[in-house]
């Protein structure tokens, strides 16, 4: 049997770290039912796939919660619940009676996990984009992925966890800011800055040109690089970029299987 089965999720988390931590629930066994204002949730206008991906096996209403006719009928959902995932702001919970207060008062038994931007500063505005840029992690382009968001899934996952374990009446908070002062603590503890070990300073885990495109060689433990430079004919921790132009990116590959080693080839 699931590990969830029994638990009831009531979600109002629009966009992408809700549904993404819902659909996780929902694969452990939970009962997800989402309210979605009459217009729907943005997230089909950016991806409807990924929208459809996520909402498999989730019971979808569309209420709006500005009405008093809405609101009853999210009353009575949230008297079935056993945790509400929220992702508005607490100012805009609060006007619709859903504040954490107002929320503990008519649901005892309810647990309340809210996403929020920052925990210090819930009311402050920022998206995915802007938590990567506090935290030092864009360059001068666009991220390749949204990592706020999907890490901070994984922190929602495991808030409700918690939240299940909590006593009834239990508020719970994710930021995704605070999800992102997490991620870059690598380099804040100079483990990825330029030159460090993790950042260009150790030829044996890098990334290199090669006759055909880009290859990434992670042979960091002492096993893994003893077998690289042996295999190479080279001295241990020689540098590495004029072999690695020697080769395509394929041979590498099949360099790396023949001598059990952690190489790959670059993905667009």
């Amino acid at each position: 049997m699931p590990a969830l089965t029994g638990v009831r999720i009531l979600s109002i988390a629009l966009n992408l770290p809700g549904p993404v931590a819902v659909a996780r629930l929902v694969a452990h066994g939970a009962t997800a039912t989402k309210v979605e204002p009459p217009s729907g949730d943005p997230l089909t206008l950016y991806s409807r796939p990924w929208y459809d991906e996520l909402h498999a096996g989730v019971t979808v209403l569309h209420l709006d919660l500005k009405s008093t006719a809405g609101l009853a009928g999210c009353d009575t959902l949230l008297g079935a619940a056993d945790v509400l995932l929220t992702s508005s702001r607490p100012s805009a919970l609060a006007r619709l009676g859903l504040g954490a207060s107002g929320l503990a008062e008519r649901f005892p038994t309810l647990r309340t996990v809210a996403i929020v931007g920052d925990i210090a500063a819930p009311e402050q505005a920022g998206h995915d984009l802007t938590y990567q840029a506090e935290a030092g992690l864009l360059r001068d382009r666009l991220p390749v992925t949204l990592l706020a968001d999907l890490v901070g899934a994984e922190r929602i996952v495991t808030t409700v966890l918690l939240a299940l374990r909590s006593a009834p009446g239990s508020y719970l908070q994710v930021g995704l800011r605070d999800v992102m002062n997490d991620l870059r603590r690598p380099r804040t503890l100079g483990l990825t800055t330029p030159g460090a070990r993790f950042g260009g300073g150790d030829p044996a885990y890098g990334v290199y040109a090669t006759r055909d495109g880009t290859i990434a060689v992670a042979a960091l433990e002492p096993h893994f690089r003893a077998r690289l430079y042996d295999a190479l004919h080279l001295p241990i921790d020689a540098p590495l970029n004029d072999v690695m132009a020697t080769r395509t990116c394929a041979d590498w590959i099949v360099f790396a299987r023949q001598h059990d080693l952690p190489i790959s080839m670059l993905n667009s």
